[in-house]
């Protein structure tokens, strides 16, 4: 059964790759340690996959996904270069994804726990799972660095 609430988990799971792949591109560029940029890169593939998967799971059930508005990637563009302005270190480009993460991660799990009581599709459930876990994986390296 095709419920609202497993729509907006869909839609959570989907604004939360594109977020993250746009923060990714963003920073690429500011990035210039190599070990950082691969982790990045290795990040930006996982967001992507996801984001292939969700998008399958919506043609399926005829759910229109929409991208974040040009303000928002605007915004986020704006920050990112403010950010890296004078401080391009890896502590530095780490905390900034940890900050990200750690969004991501408050958002998914509260659509979870919206979407918890009902008949949920189950699909929509594990993926918003699997990006979770993967967020949270994410979040673990990048503590790491900034140490």
């Amino acid at each position: 059964m095709q419920t609202k609430k497993s729509e907006e988990v869909l839609a959570e799971v989907h604004r939360n790759c594109r977020l993250a792949l746009q923060s990714i591109s963003d920073i690429l560029p500011e990035t210039e340690d190599g070990d950082v940029r691969e982790e990045l890169m290795r990040q930006h593939e996982s967001y992507e996959r996801l984001c292939g998967k969700a998008a399958i799971l919506a043609k399926d059930r005829c759910v229109e996904l929409k991208n974040p508005s040009p303000i928002k990637k605007a915004m986020m563009w704006g920050s990112i270069k403010m950010n890296t302005l004078t401080d391009r270190s890896r502590a530095h480009i780490a905390e900034m994804m940890v900050q990200g993460t750690v969004m991501g991660i408050t958002a998914l799990k509260s659509s979870l726990a919206e979407a918890g009581g009902e008949e949920a599709d189950e699909e929509i459930l594990s993926l918003a799972k699997e990006l979770l876990a993967a967020e949270e994986d994410f979040e673990r390296k990048w503590k790491k660095l900034i140490a």
